[in-house]
């Protein structure tokens, strides 16, 4: 285990992201690659969860495309990902909100952190 965790530490390329949790709102910017066109796109949502630690670190983010919910998974060491902008901080109780699938409307909401 100590050469994955050293083979892991020494050749992956690891992002410099800012600190989020599950609840925040982010932006993530990626690359699309369209045959020999690369183009950037960007997917703000919900953090419903993060899973993993090291290099197999994931995120998962929800958001709500006109009535239908999308989630999109992401490895936190893409490098494909170009930035991620951490547009509000949310309180929440649970580090993996999977209830947040089920509410709509204004029960959707959640309260904004402020430090």
């Amino acid at each position: 285990m100590d050469l994955v965790k050293f083979v892991q530490d020494e050749f992956v390329t690891k992002n410099e992201l800012p600190k989020f949790a599950a609840g925040d709102t982010i932006t993530v910017y990626y690359e699309i690659r369209e045959g020999d066109k690369v183009r950037t796109q960007f997917f703000r949502g919900v953090v419903i969860q993060k899973r993993g630690n090291g290099a197999s670190e994931t995120f998962t983010i929800r958001k709500m495309s006109g009535t239908v919910g999308v989630e999109r998974i992401f490895p936190i060491n893409l490098p494909t990902i170009q930035k991620i902008e951490l547009n509000k901080k949310g309180k929440v109780r649970r580090a993996r909100i999977y209830y947040f699938r089920d509410l709509t409307g204004k029960k959707a909401r959640i309260k904004e952190r402020r430090n």
